[in-house]
């Protein structure tokens, strides 16, 4: 979600979080879970350009989505 709002593609966020785009590729589909440095590298990137994560109950400092406890919908 994050990565689609910036416009990025999988391998220009892998480049900015120095992890292989495939790393970011298996674990949007679903197909792998993430080491914890992976993680954390992919949320300092977005951070870095601007995303930014909220825990229940914070506010945002700016424009954008949040999704509330409702069932997600799976295309």
């Amino acid at each position: 979600m994050a990565r689609n709002a910036l416009r990025l593609g999988v391998r220009e966020l892998a480049a900015e979080a120095g992890v292989s785009f495939t790393t970011i590729s298996r674990f949007e589909t679903g197909k792998s879970g993430l080491q914890h440095s992976s993680a954390e590298a992919i949320r300092e990137a977005l951070e870095k350009m601007g995303v930014q994560f909220l825990r229940n109950g914070d506010v945002a400092g700016g424009p954008g989505i949040a999704m509330t406890k409702g069932e997600v919908r799976q295309e």
